[in-house]
């Protein structure tokens, strides 16, 4: 499952572990922190019990999608936090990237600050995460669906405020429903199957869907971010009539635990703490959000970033690079204790991150010369010399989690792959996938002999130290990246297709070309990542359906487009129950590779971080939630002042 705004993220939704410095992220901005906790809950995997379907459509405090909820309707806490945490203090934060907009609608091609800005909104539910794809009531205090989940409806909790005291209504969240999905291709693909938005009750609103059997749609429509409607149809201090399609940097009225104190345009932005929030001492809140001020700092460059957080500029990060984890923290604040570096493990994700092949392009249409690629990559020497000696390879599109494909299909996945035989490639019955393996000279050596044979195969003969196809036309391939950190890994990936006769160039442009390019698939290969939780559903056919592919700007990066792969999404999604849901994701998983529509690059399981010893944390961390910085967090005076005043 996933979440538009509130997951990550080039989320870095928290959904993915720290990746390697130079992936693309495919959000406007890089962000060094990976999103705070809240922006997790497309993470938390489903537990491995079987299915207890809804059998009424009774009002629910809290739904799971094939289990029951842990918390009862009188809980008082969730049991990761410290309902007694002191609240006070100050936390800066770091990004990479800029921003010229608070408008979340329709965000500038610079992006807008998207964690503060998920500080002042809220949605109708939040995540726990401690358990499995368990939803409870935020904005709405209750909600309901049938038993074929072909619609939901929300109730609305009274006492739930904007932050200039009118009441959070069911106006604001048809308002809000009908402004993303008509403004944002990837909130209209998102919620393209929720057919009407009603008011049925002074506080009830009911989204009716076009089919039946998708159990994620409620949850799905308990994330819509919810917007202030009498706010933006009002008009602006300066008197301008807000408008609701365009950028803009007056701060906005949210209902959240914090709103904008003051910014500077494109260079930081600090959110404080609203001292009458309405839902400060809601069970789903308590122990949560506990400093007084989060400041976020923006800056270009990966560099001086790290030289930032050296520099006592800013409080946590986490790192994303394995040379800087292992050389870029050897200064005296370490070594006498004041910056404590710590992994936490990234129990709540899988993740796909790879080259991606523009399949839009002819010279990418055969899967041999796909393969080839792949066996041109220089993974393990890359790792060596790069890397020092961390990351794994990435070997399946859920990598690190239990529904990850292996071996030969059995069972009920190979069942359910009998059932599209006529539409996928036959090896997935007799061939486990595997990466070529370059561990010593000959065995590169070797996976470059096979490259070329596969080339041959194709078309494409070598003639002259070029490779071209029987219409004389050159193999060229350009590899886009938007950081100079990219060359490290282009350059020698380059290399070796050169060896191949294939003429490659390495192309670095700025975030907004980037991003544009990468939008509109006017490119040959970029960096892609997509984060996977152990529930994966309507997420998949943004990620890898025939529609997506067609739509710019949407996550399909490849441009797949595979009736086969099209009907494994659907097995995925309409899974009755665990046991399903899993063989349909190995199958989906398994038939993807089969095609080598990427080249797979490497993961990390832990997520690495650096902090100046100031704050403290609850005994027990949220199971699927990594550091939990800084939602479960507190400001700890004691530690404050043995590490010296912030500056």
């Amino acid at each position: 499952m996933r979440y538009p705004l509130r997951s990550a993220p080039r989320a870095q939704k928290c959904t993915a572990p720290p990746k390697e410095v130079g992936q693309r992220r495919h959000l406007v901005i890089r962000i060094i922190l990976p999103g705070l906790i809240v922006a997790c809950l497309a993470a938390s995997p489903v537990c491995a019990q079987e299915a207890k379907p809804p059998t009424s459509s009774q009002w629910r405090h809290g739904s799971a999608l094939l289990d029951t909820p842990k918390y009862p309707p009188d809980f008082k806490h969730f049991d990761y936090v410290n309902p007694d945490a002191p609240k006070g203090g100050l936390v800066r934060l770091g990004a990479q990237g800029t921003f010229d907009s608070f408008n979340i609608v329709v965000a500038g091609v610079k992006g807008a600050p998207e964690q503060g800005l998920g500080l002042i909104y809220e949605t109708l539910t939040t995540s726990s995460l401690d358990e499995p794809s368990a939803s409870y009531g935020l904005l709405a205090e209750a909600f309901s669906y049938p038993d074929d989940y072909s619609s939901v409806t929300f109730r609305m909790r009274p006492q739930a405020r904007w932050h200039d005291g009118k009441p959070v209504t069911v106006e604001d969240v048809i308002f809000s429903f009908e402004v993303l999905k008509a403004n944002s291709p990837t909130y209209a693909f998102y919620y393209g199957n929720v057919i009407k938005a009603e008011k049925i009750g002074d506080r009830e609103v009911k989204f009716t869907f076009d089919e039946a059997g998708n159990r994620e749609l409620p949850q799905i429509m308990g994330q819509l971010l919810i917007l202030p409607k009498h706010w933006w149809e009002g008009t602006a201090p300066d008197g301008r009539q807000r408008d609701v399609t365009q950028t803009t940097l007056e701060p906005p009225l949210g209902s959240g635990q914090y709103r904008i104190k003051n910014f500077a345009a494109g260079r930081n932005a600090a959110y404080e703490r609203v001292r009458d929030y309405w839902g400060e001492t809601l069970n789903v809140n308590v122990g949560k959000y506990n400093f007084d001020e989060i400041r976020y700092e923006y800056y270009r460059d990966a560099t001086v970033l790290l030289e930032a957080f050296k520099g006592d500029r800013i409080d946590f990060r986490v790192e994303n690079s394995a040379r800087n984890w292992a050389t870029g923290y050897n200064f005296p604040a370490r070594e006498d204790g004041r910056v404590i570096l710590e992994e936490f493990p990234a129990r709540a994700s899988g993740v796909m991150q790879a080259f991606v092949l523009n399949l839009r392009r002819e010279k990418f249409s055969d899967p041999r010369v796909r393969r080839a690629l792949n066996l041109a990559f220089p993974f393990e020497d890359i790792r060596k010399t790069i890397f020092s000696g961390q990351y794994e390879r990435v070997s399946s599109y859920f990598h690190g989690l239990d529904i990850a494909s292996s071996g030969l299909p059995e069972g009920q996945e190979l069942a359910i792959l009998e059932s599209v035989r006529d539409k996928v490639p036959a090896k997935v019955f007799t061939e486990p996938y595997m990466n070529p393996v370059g561990e010593t000279p000959e065995a590169v050596r070797n996976n470059l002999r096979e490259a070329d044979r596969l080339l041959r195969e194709a078309g494409w003969e070598l003639k002259d130290r070029r490779r071209v196809n029987a219409k004389g036309e050159t193999l060229t391939i350009e590899l886009l990246g938007d950081s100079p950190n990219d060359e490290r890994v282009f350059l020698p990936y380059k290399s070796s297709l050169d060896r191949l006769g294939i003429v490659t160039s390495v192309r670095i442009v700025d975030d907004v070309q980037h991003v544009n390019r990468t939008r509109s698939f006017d490119f040959d290969i970029v960096s892609g990542i997509w984060g996977q939780s152990l529930s994966p559903g309507n997420e998949q056919r943004e990620f890898w359906g025939s529609q997506a592919a067609k739509r710019e700007g949407s996550r399909n990066l490849a441009g797949i487009s595979d009736p086969g792969v099209d009907a494994l999404i659907d097995r995925v999604i309409f899974a009755r129950d665990r046991a399903e849901l899993v063989a349909a994701t190995k199958a989906l998983d398994r038939v993807l590779l089969a095609h080598d529509y990427m080249v797979p690059q490497w993961t990390y399981g832990m997520q690495r971080t650096a902090r100046w010893n100031r704050f403290s944390r609850p005994e027990t961390l949220p199971r699927y939630g990594a550091s939990g910085f800084p939602t479960v967090w507190w400001f700890d005076q004691a530690k404050a002042e043995k590490t010296g005043a912030i500056r």
